[in-house]
């Protein structure tokens, strides 16, 4: 099933009121003839991976569904469901740019590093040169691309605790 197939067959939103709600405590639900100790619980016996899967194979197809019965983040969700087969075209943060997204993708790949502040201004110089080569062509939907991957460069040291890196991006993107 792709995105667009399951965004016009059930939205993909995680609710507001779903936000609001304090974290309910999973029903453990056992299956029969396995007798599972008291203090088992559903977590405890299966991994979040295994119930997301088992949630959507009896027919809950719906990621704010799943993500309110197993409390897990709606792209942790859509990435177990990605790399089941279940759902095509997701896309986020921590996607992998070497995966096909757009056509665009083919002149970004291998060009986001963060490793060290030097790989990071060397993929900055790569996006910048990129973002250069859309504006001379008038493609501004390439350029949106630059920025899209700079930022994405951006949160994504940022989140792994590499602050100077972060920061590099951070500046390609506020002078652009």
């Amino acid at each position: 099933m792709t995105t667009e197939e399951l965004i016009q067959e059930q939205p993909l939103t995680f609710e507001l009121e779903f936000a609001d709600e304090e974290p309910q405590a999973l029903v453990v639900e056992h299956e029969e003839g396995v007798d599972a100790p008291a203090h088992e619980t559903e977590a405890e016996r299966h991994t979040k991976k295994e119930r997301i899967l088992a949630l959507y194979n009896a027919g809950l197809t719906d990621i704010a569904g799943i993500v309110r019965r197993i409390g897990a983040r709606p792209s942790y969700v859509a990435q177990v469901l990605q790399q089941a087969g279940h759902l095509d075209g997701y896309f986020d943060l921590y996607t992998t740019t070497a995966r096909e997204q757009n056509v665009y993708t083919r002149f970004f790949r291998n060009v986001l590093s963060f490793r060290t502040p030097g790989a990071a201004r060397e993929s900055v110089q790569k996006i910048d040169r990129l973002y250069n080569y859309f504006e001379r062509l008038g493609d501004r939907a390439g350029q949106h691309q630059a920025m899209v991957l700079a930022l994405t460069g951006k949160n994504r040291a940022r989140w792994s605790g590499k602050t100077e890196e972060a920061q590099i991006f951070s500046e390609w993107l506020a002078a652009h």
